[in-house]
């Protein structure tokens, strides 16, 4: 079953929540997902968050930073940056001094098996 049909909608009704496996001050809000796996998200970390491991997931994900920035690896990535991940790309683990917001969509490719 694909993704929910939604005309434009205000998302405060929805709630945040840690995801899981993540420290605390990393909060992400579904706006919509499928029984597949497939969901499209705002995630945000507190300032002064410290992720702890490398993620690596089995689907591909679009990250768009809207507020903030990201440190990883020596890098920092800030406002207005894009990342496109295949499955099994690893990345992280991510801190951030002031926080950070970013758009996300996680899917699995029609050739993909899950």
């Amino acid at each position: 079953m694909p993704k929910q049909e939604l005309e434009f909608f205000d998302p405060t009704g929805l709630e945040w929540r840690r995801p899981e496996g993540y420290p605390e001050g990393a909060e992400q809000l579904i706006i919509t997902e499928d029984e597949e796996g497939s969901f499209t998200r705002l995630m945000r970390f507190a300032p002064g968050f410290h992720g702890t491991s490398t993620l690596v997931h089995d689907s591909w994900e679009e990250v768009y930073i809207i507020q903030g920035e990201l440190l990883a690896g020596g890098e920092r990535y800030t406002k207005g940056m894009v990342a496109v991940r295949p499955p099994g790309m690893p990345h992280g683990p991510f801190s951030t001094p002031s926080g950070a917001l970013m758009f996300e969509v996680h899917y699995y490719s029609k050739d993909q098996a899950k």
